[in-house]
């Protein structure tokens, strides 16, 4: 259901007149959307029309804005004690016997903590979620606290969210904002949005913005001074609360939350790597989100205990129900890199030729901590069994947010003992898979629009020559380059793309890795005697999967992993003769 299917009412308080659409089946949990600064209610339009599958949405024009009257005079008229009567007298008409679940962007933020941590909204609202707006009261103690007991950090951090407020200043000058919006910012702001912070071309902003950031400017002016001067001390929430903090903000610091969990004490944290126009930039993420934190909420309120998948781990507030689909997910490092990302709480799609392999890690997904893990079956080097996969998982599943082409083969022997049918082979698997996987998923990636990452796994071999690998080591040096090129194209459209080039890992690759120019007998002795070696080295794929999140959340374009991978890097760019000689030896099977 789209917003412009909702059904408009208009709800009289305090001398203006709200606009209040409803979308969804009101015998449903209400989720009451609220806008921030300079936006109407329709920054929510795609998030709206996700929820209202599960929920009965209201969004409202905030006074001023939209179709929403503005108060007279605007002096005074956009206090947070008037902004509340306004929420009181919405969610009374909507949901009149339930209290009903707050979210909040931006300044629709800054006014719901406000309205869930006074006294006289008790027991009308369910939960809260927040995002790009923090408490007034909460950012005025924080200011205090590193003023009047400075460390080098706090001063630090003061300057920081200080240079980010720059606007703030400029929006207490008289006029001025009120002409520059009425003039040529409010025609600019549109491409402004689309430039700077990626939004989508479209119905957004309205026609309205112009008057509405005329109008909101007073949300600034009525309220930051006096209440940054004069904190309440009694401002605890008194709703469960989820935070969303997108990492890439432009106007708000992570570190304005660092003490929130005392003002909060039902605390969920959740990051993103976006920009500050979340509900425009990543409604999917948002949607899921929303929709999981007020199931549960509503389950524990019903005395129902819900399914424990909580999720675990440095990265539990990174990818809980984010999609995640892993090639080669049936051992080694494709079935460690699973579970890690569903210890993190995100969902899983084990691919692997290996039909039994990749049930068995799905069914463990599940019970580590992926909400949903599903398994299938394809050989990443067959391009129309990978078109149909790419189309059955965004009809079922959902457009993947992270994509991690692991599958590959292992191959060793001299270049001129290599047949056309072993090139073939080794080529197949470890770079036309990982090209299909980047060209199908990596495509609705960018069709969508919301960002996402790229994970291909190469190789030390990718920039260390051996006589012994000729095959393997092209074929990773491609996939490497590919990776390089790719982050380049991708970067401007938010998808990160990195390239994690192991070493030694104990895996089962020797196991199965082929041996050219040999007897039969001699390559399943070159076979056993491998896997001895790599055993020996006992580094744990588990370690490599730690890398690809960490690569994930701190979009690193190369990652080297174990310590030979990284020396072989270093030699590679400042002793590049060094590195041509050691390839010169002879491998000891």
């Amino acid at each position: 259901m789209s917003i412009e299917q909702a059904t408009e009412r208009w709800v009289r308080t305090g001398g203006v007149e709200l606009c209040v659409a409803e979308l969804g089946d009101p015998a449903r949990p209400t989720v009451l959307l609220v806008h921030g600064y300079p936006d109407s209610k329709e920054v929510w339009a795609e998030v709206a029309s996700r929820l209202a599958a599960h929920f009965h949405v209201v969004l409202y024009d905030v006074r001023g804005h939209g179709r929403s009257t503005a108060p007279q005079p605007l002096r005074g008229g956009f206090t947070l004690e008037k902004l509340t009567d306004d929420f009181l007298a919405v969610a009374d008409a909507v949901s009149p016997d339930e209290p009903v679940h707050l979210v909040g962007h931006d300044w629709g933020s800054v006014q719901a903590w406000e309205f869930v941590t006074v006294r006289r909204t008790e027991g009308r609202i369910a939960s809260f979620t927040s995002m790009s707006g923090p408490s007034l009261d909460h950012f005025g103690h924080w200011i205090k606290k590193r003023a009047t007991r400075p460390t080098p950090r706090r001063a630090a951090q003061l300057l920081g969210q200080g240079a980010k407020s720059w606007y703030v200043y400029l929006l207490h000058t008289p006029v001025l904002p009120e002409l520059a919006w009425r003039g040529p910012l409010g025609r600019q702001w549109p491409k402004i949005l689309q430039r700077v912070e990626k939004v989508p071309a479209g119905d957004y902003p309205t026609a309205s913005l112009p008057q509405d950031a005329a109008h909101g400017a007073w949300l600034y002016r009525d309220n930051v001074r006096a209440r940054l001067r004069r904190p309440r001390a009694d401002a605890y929430a008194h709703a469960p609360v989820q935070l969303i903090t997108p990492t890439g903000d432009a106007f708000l610091s992570e570190r304005l939350y660092d003490d929130l969990e005392q003002w909060a004490p039902q605390l969920v944290r959740r990051s993103l790597p976006a920009k500050h126009w979340v509900p425009r930039t990543r409604p999917d993420q948002l949607a899921a989100w929303i929709g999981e934190f007020v199931t549960a909420t509503e389950d524990t309120a019903a005395g129902v205990a819900p399914r424990d998948t909580a999720a675990s781990g440095p990265y539990a507030d990174r990818f809980g129900g984010q999609l995640v689909l892993v090639t080669g997910a049936a051992g080694g490092i494709g079935r460690a890199t699973a579970y890690a990302f569903a210890e993190a709480g995100a969902r899983i799609v084990a691919v692997d030729r290996d039909a039994e392999g990749a049930a068995r890690t799905a069914e463990m997904a599940r019970l580590i901590g992926a909400p949903d893990a599903w398994a299938e079956t394809v050989d990443v080097s067959d391009e129309q069994a990978m078109e149909k996969l790419a189309e059955k998982v965004a009809t079922e599943y959902g457009v993947v947010d992270v994509l991690v082409n692991n599958a590959g083969i292992g191959m060793s022997g001299s270049f001129l003992d290599t047949t056309p049918e072993d090139w073939k082979k080794v080529l197949d698997v470890n770079l036309w898979g990982v090209i299909h996987g980047c060209r199908l998923f990596g495509k609705q990636m960018a069709d969508r629009g919301q960002g996402g990452h790229i994970v291909n796994t190469a190789s030390a071999a990718a920039y260390q020559p051996s006589r012994a690998l000729p095959a393997y080591s092209t074929s990773k040096a491609a996939v490497l380059m590919l990776s390089e090129c790719l982050r380049a194209e991708l970067a401007g459209r938010g998808i990160g793309v990195s390239a994690i080039c192991p070493g030694l890992v104990n895996t089962n690759i020797t196991a199965t890795a082929r041996f050219t120019g040999v007897s039969a007998d001699e390559e399943k002795r070159r076979q056993r005697k491998s896997s001895r070696l790599y055993g020996l080295r006992n580094y744990p794929p588990e370690k490599v999967a730690d890398a690809v999140l960490k690569a994930v959340v701190r979009n690193q374009a190369v990652v080297p992993v174990t310590p030979e991978a990284r020396g072989a890097r270093l030699l590679s760019r400042f002793a590049p003769k060094a590195l041509r000689a050691i390839a010169r030896m002879e491998p000891p099977l």
